[in-house]
């Protein structure tokens, strides 16, 4: 049976390179992979942030007050419209779920939208949260799983057919952190924890050999900070990080961490340090 040349996952690339974010919620994209996102974008490559919820539930500054959901879903969806500029992100896109609800979700629904994305953007890059949704967070394991299967879904001719033309992306990643990663984190914030179902859940860092990939973004952590104080309602949270000495923030954005869930361009043993290694002419 012969391969529809439109949709076989791309090899030596001539056209545009194309990087999608499937994340979570507004700041993900910057404190997750601003530096990747700044990096990619600024070499010519289009840049995708595709975010599940507007982060209704969040803390609205130091808490005391909160404009409710609606109001503040709209807060942050501009502060993620304005962090991405910043970032020089070349489209923004929302799947309309409520921030903590993204686990109970109807997954067919939920994979359907990011498949309608990915047949639309045609991305060979595509990242998301890792399996434990970093520190266990309930709306990041949902996106990993939403977002994993949709990129095996998209390249379906059987999958919502005559909605888009199948597309079969080349690289899946996970966001990924090693142990000093986490622990410059963590110093700058504060004990990273959720509690679900009554089990309070925290991170458990990759190990350092599992990471395949590292990339480098210490010429852009300025514009990562720049982008992370976008998120204006949440610097409660992060506010300390104003005061850190730069040689900090670039210990905090200057390297992201990845591991290559699939390729279908490159493989074997050896780190990347380019999420297009395969890809490139």
């Amino acid at each position: 049976m012969g391969v529809d040349e439109d949709t076989s996952p791309a090899a030596g690339v001539t056209g545009a390179l194309k990087l999608m974010a499937v994340l979570a919620h507004p700041d993900d994209e910057s404190l997750g992979t601003g530096g990747t996102l700044v990096k990619y974008g600024s070499e010519g490559v289009e840049t995708y942030v595709v975010t599940a919820t507007r982060g209704e539930r969040g803390r609205y500054h130091d808490g005391s007050e909160n404009p409710g959901p609606e109001a503040m879903g709209k807060i942050r969806e501009q502060e993620l419209l304005d962090a991405a500029d910043v970032l020089g992100v070349h489209e923004v896109s929302f799947l309309d779920y409520m921030d903590g609800d993204l686990d109970r979700a109807d997954p067919d629904e939920a994979v359907g939208r990011i498949v309608q994305h990915l047949r639309r953007v045609r991305p060979q890059v595509v990242l998301t949260f890792d399996q434990a949704g970093a520190y266990g967070h309930a709306d990041h394991i949902a996106i990993c799983q939403f977002t994993s299967a949709a990129a095996v879904a998209a390249a379906d001719a059987g999958y919502l057919p005559g909605q888009g033309t199948p597309h079969a992306i080349s690289k899946l990643y996970y966001i990924c952190w090693s142990e000093p990663e986490w622990a410059a984190f963590q110093t700058a914030f504060k004990k990273l924890t959720t509690t679900v179902d009554g089990v309070e859940r925290q991170t458990t860092p990759w190990p350092d050999w599992a990471i395949t990939t590292r990339i480098d973004a210490r010429k852009w952590w300025p514009q990562v900070w720049k982008a992370v104080s976008c998120h204006a309602s949440q610097m409660s949270a992060y506010g300390g990080l104003e005061d850190l000495p730069s040689e900090l923030h670039e210990a905090l954005w200057g390297s992201q961490a990845f591991y290559r869930v699939f390729s279908t361009v490159n493989g074997g043993r050896e780190r990347e340090n380019d999420l297009f290694e395969g890809l490139r002419k």
